[in-house]
């Protein structure tokens, strides 16, 4: 494959980024101050670069944009979740940051702009900013009843806040997250931070899946830290993709949003639909690849994923990016309709 030298920065890049070893920018010390943001995001009418073609599997692509912005801690975004489906969103950076925004749509109901740009610095129980990168490295977010639950890499831990946009304190409570923690591999721990369907038989409880955290047979841990059925589970590794990612589906599947990244094959990003019912303590879930995109299509470091539904009924899955504040990289907004057979 024949690389444009743009695309072979960023796979350059992404492997470094992948590693651990990109910068973070400064955080400055002081109280946790609220900063509005202008984003700025072109539209993206293409998934697949340089085609016309919206289908993709199972899933139909509706549109997407490349987010820019002046302010230097406009990036890292590594997770995020609606608050009003389609509309307004809560997220977090893994550089220590909670951002808060609306997406804008066309009269066609794809993404348009990005408006309402927040952020604000995660504290500590003094109400002081923490800047310390180990502390704060927030990769996975679920929202509930007016919590919101976050899954810290490094120093791993399962945190819940007061979900008071933006005016967001230090944590009430941390969860016993069941993973032994000598089995969470330092930069490797909880990327998926999820809540089962409410109807089914984890009856909304917290469900954590670790991004490459791996038991003896190579498989990833993950836990159901909530509801009846308490316990650890693993997911099935497949090929060299790492989870960055996942929701609940309304049947109660769990979609995972995958990542990979190799010097022969560059980087590459995945759906893969987990069957509900092997989301269970002590066994391996599995299940199909729904989506494969390479950097031929419009993907970067795609870290978040949520599912909601659309005014008309359609099942929607958004994606994003974490630019890892690299020049070479981008900050995505991905939206897909997901077709039910």
């Amino acid at each position: 494959m024949i690389f444009s030298r743009a695309a072979f920065r960023r796979t350059v890049l992404a492997a470094s980024a992948l590693a651990g070893v990109a910068f973070s920018p400064a955080i400055a010390a002081g109280p946790a101050a609220v900063e509005p943001v202008e984003v700025s995001a072109r539209p993206i009418s293409q998934f697949k670069i340089g085609h016309e073609e919206k289908q993709f599997g199972p899933l139909e692509f509706v549109g997407g944009l490349e987010m820019t912005s002046k302010s230097r801690n406009f990036g890292a975004l590594s997770a995020f979740r609606f608050l009003k489906a389609g509309s307004d969103f809560i997220g977090v950076a893994d550089t220590g940051y909670w951002f808060f925004g609306t997406m804008a749509r066309d009269a066609d109901r794809r993404p348009a702009a990005v408006q309402n740009f927040r952020m604000q610095q995660m504290v500590d129980q003094s109400g002081q900013p923490i800047d310390e990168k180990w502390e704060v490295d927030a990769e996975g977010l679920a929202v509930k009843d007016g919590v919101a639950t976050v899954g810290f890499e490094r120093n791993h831990r399962v945190a819940q806040f007061r979900l008071d946009p933006p005016n967001m304190k230090a944590p009430f409570k941390q969860l016993d997250f069941l993973v032994p923690a000598r089995e969470l591999r330092q930069n490797r721990g909880f990327e998926t931070v999820t809540h089962a369907n409410a109807n089914g038989q984890h009856e909304g409880g917290l469900v954590v899946v670790s991004e490459k955290s791996l038991d003896k047979s190579g498989n990833i841990y993950a836990a159901i830290i909530e509801g009846p059925h308490k316990g650890v589970f693993t997911v099935k590794r497949n090929g060299d993709f790492d989870i960055t990612d996942g929701a609940f589906l309304p049947d109660g599947d769990l979609l995972l949003l995958e990542r990979s990244f190799t010097m022969a094959g560059g980087l590459k990003t995945r759906l893969r639909r987990i069957h509900g019912e092997s989301v269970e303590k002590g066994a391996v879930a599995d299940g199909p690849v729904l989506l494969d995109a390479d950097m031929g299509y419009q993907i970067d470091n795609m870290e978040g994923l949520d599912v909601w539904t659309r005014d008309d009924g359609a099942l929607m899955v958004s994606l994003i990016s974490d630019d890892n504040h690299s020049i070479l990289q981008r900050n995505l907004y991905l939206e897909f309709i997901l077709h039910q057979d």
